[in-house]
């Protein structure tokens, strides 16, 4: 009886979940129309992109260069060097080639109550001065035309912030397995109508990859003093976005902009440990029932297909368990033609989902033994008397 009650308990999940990513991808906004209609009338906004950069001489010379062929009238490129020891800022003067549209300043010593990003980006938002602001990261690739289509999907729908997910490159199979996670948890937990059409904060997401503000909006919203010691920073934006009674506006980026995150399982495990927990309120509680939930939707079934095998069969098997390991792979597969991911990796959602159970125990660790994550030589969030240092 237990088993039948967990059984269609998962049923109803994870035919809600399928019906979320069935009408996300029916109705959320793709670049690549908007680049076929005509741009919206009136002279194109000045536009700021701003780049926080930290030990990122490896990538952000291809980025820089892809921003300065975009075809804006008006255009400026502002890179913040964060205190890096690896040639950062020569890197990125090198890859501008004396182009006046790009501007490289150095950031000021990390003040008591900030993280690092934030601060940067903070600096890089009172250095700018495009009516438009588009925070992005250094390993963040770019199309020609990109730009151009942000600017118009934002004018057509008179978005305050308009954020979406770069086409993720993936290319180990660390990567392959767990990135593409991103992509169910979005396409399949939040309706887009409810992020468009209803005011309230908590139908609210975002990617850090690609902010793009109206500067009067950003302002307006406290920008990122207000998230100032946010690991989730992003994410925290979007809401503060509704809370001031402004517009967030999802869009899918059609392949026009990409990014590989991570280069090979270490730096996929650490860092989605740097965030994981931070998305469930930095609570262990939370995080442990996050994994229980997951456990079982998408490996639960398969556990009870074993148990037919190994044990007498319980009732509705094996033809019960097939076909719930058919919605979670089939919603997996969804999201992953939708991203332009490999349709195949979503056989081995199972494997995906043990990986996670190992990033959470990570970032666990780092917790009880540190006090928050570790990012590139800091600890973001270390709590002593319940103040924050890093």
């Amino acid at each position: 009886m237990a088993l039948t009650i967990l059984m269609i308990v998962t049923a109803c999940i994870l035919i809600g979940i399928t019906a979320i990513a069935i009408l996300n991808t029916l109705t959320l906004p793709r670049l690549k129309h908007t680049l076929q209609q005509a741009d919206v009338s009136g002279p194109a906004p000045a536009v700021s992109v701003l780049i926080p950069a930290r030990n990122e001489a490896a990538v952000i010379g291809e980025s820089v260069r892809g921003l300065l062929r975009q075809d804006m009238p008006v255009l400026e490129v502002i890179v913040l060097d964060d205190g890096s020891t690896d040639g950062t800022a020569e890197a990125a003067r090198t890859a501008g080639a004396g182009d006046p549209r790009l501007r490289i300043i150095s950031g000021q010593p990390l003040p008591e109550g900030w993280l690092g990003k934030n601060w940067a980006c903070w600096q890089l938002a009172r250095a700018a001065g495009g009516e438009v602001l588009i925070f992005t990261d250094a390993d963040v690739r770019w199309d020609d035309k990109s730009v151009r289509a942000l600017v118009t999907e934002m004018r057509r729908t008179g978005a305050d912030l308009l954020t979406l997910w770069p086409t993720q490159q993936t290319v180990t199979w660390g990567e392959r397995l767990v990135v593409p996670l991103m992509a169910l948890v979005v396409l399949s937990y939040l309706p887009y109508l409810a992020v468009q059409y209803i005011p309230w904060p908590v139908f609210s997401a975002a990617n850090g990859q690609c902010l793009v503000f109206r500067r009067a909006a950003y302002w307006a919203a406290g920008g990122h003093l207000t998230v100032r010691n946010a690991i989730l920073d992003d994410m925290l934006l979007a809401r503060q976005i509704k809370r001031s009674g402004q517009r967030l506006r999802f869009a899918d980026d059609s392949g026009l902009i990409t990014c590989r995150m991570y280069t090979g399982w270490p730096s996929v495990r650490d860092g989605f440990a740097k965030n994981i927990t931070a998305g469930y309120g930095e609570s262990l509680f939370f995080l442990g029932l996050g994994g229980l939930f997951h456990w079982l939707v998408f490996l639960g079934p398969w556990f009870w297909l074993a148990a037919g095998w190994a044990l007498p069969a319980p009732a509705g098997w094996p033809l019960g368990p097939l076909l719930l390991i058919a919605l979670g792979v089939g919603v997996r597969a969804l999201s992953a033609a939708v991203t332009r991911q490999r349709l195949g990796d979503a056989l081995l959602l199972p494997v995906s989902i043990l990986l996670m159970t190992i990033i959470a125990g990570k970032s666990v660790w780092w917790y009880l033994r540190y006090g928050g994550p570790r990012w590139k030589g800091r600890t973001i969030v270390r709590r002593r008397g319940g103040k924050l240092s890093r």
